[in-house]
């Protein structure tokens, strides 16, 4: 009975283990904890970050219960989950974006997304500066280095939901200033992918191709093993 009952304890806890996100199990304490917040433009290559940091760095993004990686989405989403996303993990450093989301035009009533210009972005440039500092606190209070990366240009044209074309450049002018303030380093991913829309991204869409994910995530990599001083 006794044996039956320590059988059927660890089937459970290995069942439990299974269903919990594993970036609760496999730390390294010897090697440093990343954490990189963004929306899917942050989940195209985050993947490739990983492979390329393996065995340098822990690296994590928000998980969702189902083992899907959660879109961190705008800012609005950002100020109501950013401490549930930072947890009680130890980060030595954080690289994270917003911007996308908050650009696109949204219906002023059920939030959805819009294919009109004329209805609201889903934050404003003055909504998106407060909720960005907001956001800024907190992951502040971590202690960990902070690298905000800038929002990636899309095609003027072509979009669903609706981007007014330019807007990535009011937005990030706004992030940066917000950024200066605080003294936060900057990931200019805006600045790499301009000259090479058409090679990195997908045609009339924000997202990008495989090859483009890997092209970002080569940056990104580099530039947190630059801030933490390992090879």
């Amino acid at each position: 009975m006794l044996k039956r009952r320590s059988f059927v304890k660890s089937s459970a806890l290995g069942i439990l283990s299974f269903l919990l996100p594993q970036n609760k199990f496999s730390l390294n304490k010897k090697i440093p904890n990343v954490l990189i917040l963004g929306d899917s433009i942050s989940i195209g290559y985050y993947p490739f970050v990983k492979k390329a940091l393996l065995g340098k760095v822990n690296l994590f993004r928000p998980t969702l219960k189902n083992g899907h990686f959660e879109n961190c989405a705008g800012t609005t989403n950002g100020v109501v989950k950013i401490s549930e996303w930072l947890g009680e993990t130890q980060w030595d450093l954080i690289h994270f974006n917003f911007g996308l989301h908050d650009i696109k035009h949204v219906h002023p009533v059920t939030g959805k997304n819009s294919k009109s210009f004329n209805d609201p972005h889903q934050a404003s440039p003055k909504e998106y500066k407060k909720n960005l500092t907001f956001i800024v606190k907190k992951i502040k209070k971590t202690k960990a280095k902070l690298i905000f990366a800038t929002t990636t240009p899309y095609p003027n044209s072509g979009l669903r939901p609706a981007r007014k074309p330019g807007m990535h450049n009011v937005y990030n002018s706004v992030a940066l200033k917000v950024m200066k303030k605080h003294k936060i380093s900057i990931n200019d991913l805006h600045a790499y992918v301009l000259p090479r829309m058409e090679q990195l991204q997908k045609p009339q869409n924000v997202h990008f191709t495989e090859e483009g994910s890997e092209s970002l995530a080569e940056v990104v990599a580099s530039s947190i093993k630059n801030h933490l001083k390992i090879n």
